[in-house]
């Protein structure tokens, strides 16, 4: 005998429909309540100004300094080079001693600015790496041809090269945002209330007494809701950004 599958009537994809509209409404409205009554408000609040503000460091100050070692190539641009990517070889467990010592002299222990500063020094030079790789594939005759037309160097960055590697920019960016939206090692060692972060929300989420799922994978989700709404935004960016250069 052979089995012939059934198709569900319309009235039977009509209840469906209806079940899973009713179970996104209810699942919004549960992370809305959880929202209001978890405390989790200034946690994500000082996630998003920390990753936002470092983000927007991040992409003002590396691509001026990928212009200056890509098109424009400074003396000892190697050298430079070098030391950015160098930066990130030192365990950030070595450094948290010197930063305690650092933040607590400059009154930024528990500030939300000591940690946009660490966030754009921690994403910077591969930033800036990204970046410089992006600058290298606009072609260099459309640089020549506004040379020629008298453009200087900030219209030949604003008019030229910004509009060809923008969805780089924009992968770079999204990086940017994700390591800095996870970060938890120095939130946790910086900060205590004031600047407290959600890896940090996510964590308290974890008491002694045990481990309580419900509580703990509401906050895991409300967690990842930014990112992947900004990675659903972006992704046509990301995906032209990370191929450029690709294909010859």
């Amino acid at each position: 005998m052979t089995a012939v599958p059934v198709q569900p009537g319309p009235r039977r994809l009509r209840e469906m429909s209806g079940k899973v509209g009713w179970g996104i409404v209810a699942w919004v409205v549960g992370i809305a309540f959880f929202l209001l009554f978890s405390g989790m408000g200034p946690f994500l609040t000082h996630s998003v100004v920390a990753t936002v503000g470092s983000t927007i460091l991040v992409v003002l100050l590396g691509v001026p300094a990928a212009y200056a070692l890509s098109v424009h190539p400074v003396k000892h641009w190697r050298d430079g080079l070098f030391f950015f990517i160098s930066t990130k070889m030192l365990p950030i467990v070595a450094a948290i001693g010197p930063l305690y010592v650092i933040a607590l002299k400059a009154h930024l222990l528990d500030s939300i600015w000591l940690l946009i500063i660490l966030y754009t020094a921690m994403n910077l030079p591969l930033a800036i790496w990204m970046i410089r790789s992006f600058m290298l594939e606009v072609p260099k005759e459309l640089l020549e041809a506004a040379r020629l037309d008298g453009a200087g160097r900030i219209r030949e960055i604003n008019g030229v090269i910004l509009p060809i590697i923008s969805p780089g920019l924009v992968s770079t960016a999204l990086i940017c945002v994700i390591f800095a939206w996870n970060e938890l090692f120095l939130a946790l060692n910086l900060t205590v209330t004031n600047a407290a972060t959600m890896p940090m929300f996510l964590i308290s989420s974890v008491p002694q007494e045990g481990l309580y799922l419900a509580h703990l994978s509401a906050a895991a989700t409300v967690a990842s809701i930014p990112v992947i709404l900004v990675g659903w935004i972006a992704q046509r960016s990301l995906v032209r950004g990370l191929s450029m250069g690709a294909i010859k």
